[in-house]
This record gives C-alpha cells, structure tokens and sequence, in this order.
C-alpha cells in the first residue's frame, strides 16, 4: 500500500510518519502531485495558521488538485480545519470540502485546548471495534462548527465537530498519532478502507 503524507507549511507532520511506521507502514512525506495522485491513501495533518498554510497550498497548486482526489484521505488538526470552507484564523477561505467553518474558542476562557478529551460518535467505520466516549489528545485554539458532516463531536467551551466525514474525504481534529492505542486503532481503520 503506497501511503504519502502532504508536505506543505505546517508542523508536526512528521509525528504522523513516525506513528505509522509502527503500524508497518512506510509514508513518503510529499508535495508532488503525481505522487499524491499515485498513492493509495493521502494523509494531510498539521499543526499550524490556516493563511499562511492555504497560501503554500495556492502556491504550489494543491488547493485545486486534493479536492478532485477520490481515494481514502485523512486531515489531521489543522489539516480538517483547511478542508472546511472558511476559517476565522485571518479570515481565510479554505478548501471547502466540509460544508462547515471553523471558529476561535471563546477568548474568555481556555485557550487552546490541550490534553484529553472524550469524543461521541454513533457507529462509522473510521470508529470500527470502538466504543463512543473514547478519549483522545487535543491540541488546538479553532475548531470546526457541528454541520452535516460530522461523525464525532466534543465539548469544551462548546460542542464541536472533532471527526468529519464526505465520501472519501475524512477528518480529525484530535491527534490519533498522540492518541495512544486508540489512536493506532482508527489509522488501522483507515488504512484499511
């Protein structure tokens, strides 16, 4: 199975690379396009400023290629945030595969979200051998509005969309490459779609 992680202007990706090297799995970390159109499964993570990182993809012609791919695809934190339509993060319009936006927590209280925190989701195959209410790691100040597309969601200062599903496009905003064994678990899943 050939698995590439996109290469563009954010952090953390290779944490992503590393957690599935413990699952057997050998990612190409790239921004050629011929590589992503190739691959099996595409897994686009993150950590980072939504402008400066949809400029990059602009840049190098990314913005017009991911939303035309149909296979297995995983956006990782900031990585479901750009494929929303429109972040608060210096006002930016996204990829728009996932109808909804994406919001700054309210400044008065915590922020960011750090740390462990339930996720409720009904039955999907990105959950599969799972039950609701598991717990996974956090590292983020926006988060994505609940909307048609969401599979999971959370509470902290208020309920929000911590999994996302479109055809073949999913999303997390928890880090499942942090997430311990339940984190291995739904890239397991994912890899296998």
């Amino acid at each position: 199975m050939k698995v590439v992680i996109i290469k563009y202007n954010a952090g953390n990706i290779l944490s992503v690379r590393f957690a599935l090297k413990r699952l057997g799995i050998d990612a190409e970390l790239t921004d050629n396009k011929d590589k992503i159109l190739n691959a099996d499964k595409v897994i686009f993570p993150g950590v980072g400023e939504a402008s400066s990182a949809i400029a990059y993809l602009k840049n190098i012609g990314l913005d017009v290629l991911m939303p035309t791919l149909s296979k297995p695809f995983l956006g990782i934190c900031l990585g479901l945030q750009l494929l929303c339509e429109y972040s608060e993060e210096n006002d930016t319009p996204c990829l728009g595969i996932f109808n909804e936006e994406v919001h700054k927590f309210p400044p008065l209280d915590k922020v960011p979200h750090i740390g462990w925190n339930r996720i409720k989701f009904n039955q999907h195959i990105l959950f599969k051998g799972m039950e609701s209410s598991i717990y996974v790691y956090f590292v983020h100040s926006y988060y994505a509005t609940i909307g048609i597309h969401t599979i999971a969601e959370t509470d902290y200062i208020v309920p929000f969309s911590s999994a996302l599903q479109k055809d073949n496009f999913f999303a997390v905003q928890f880090h499942p490459e942090k997430s311990g064994e339940v984190g291995e678990q739904i890239l397991r899943n994912f890899l296998a779609l």
